[in-house]
């Protein structure tokens, strides 16, 4: 076993609460770690034995396109369409994370993070 890790996927979206936020849009940041077992294609270096991680950022990428109000709706459409989409995942982690968040002070990011 072991785990492919995704992590500072950046992309300029339209989540939020606020209807400003789903027209002005924001930064967001994805990580993504993938608990897979990694014997095979370690020893057979083919792609077909591996989960292909190219694969879950294309995932992570369209889910993005799409608004929602919460990180948590969001997190949870990453490991919905993961799941659904590809094989050999055993566990699943994903922090979203809105960088600048507009809660009234000075705050680098919020971020929630969900596990399957």
């Amino acid at each position: 076993m072991g785990h492919i890790q995704i992590e500072g996927m950046e992309f300029y979206a339209f989540h939020g609460h606020f209807k400003e936020e789903q027209i002005v849009g924001n930064r967001f940041l994805v990580d993504l770690t993938i608990e897979t077992d990694l014997e095979k294609p370690a020893e057979s270096d083919n792609l077909k034995d591996a989960v292909n991680y190219q694969k879950a950022y294309e995932i992570v990428k369209s889910v993005m396109e799409k608004k929602s109000h919460l990180l948590e709706n969001i997190a949870g459409r990453i490991l919905d369409a993961l799941y659904a989409e590809m094989e050999g995942i055993k566990k699943a982690t994903v922090k979203v994370s809105k960088m600048n968040p507009p809660v009234g002070g000075k705050i680098s990011s919020v971020s929630v993070v969900l596990c399957r």
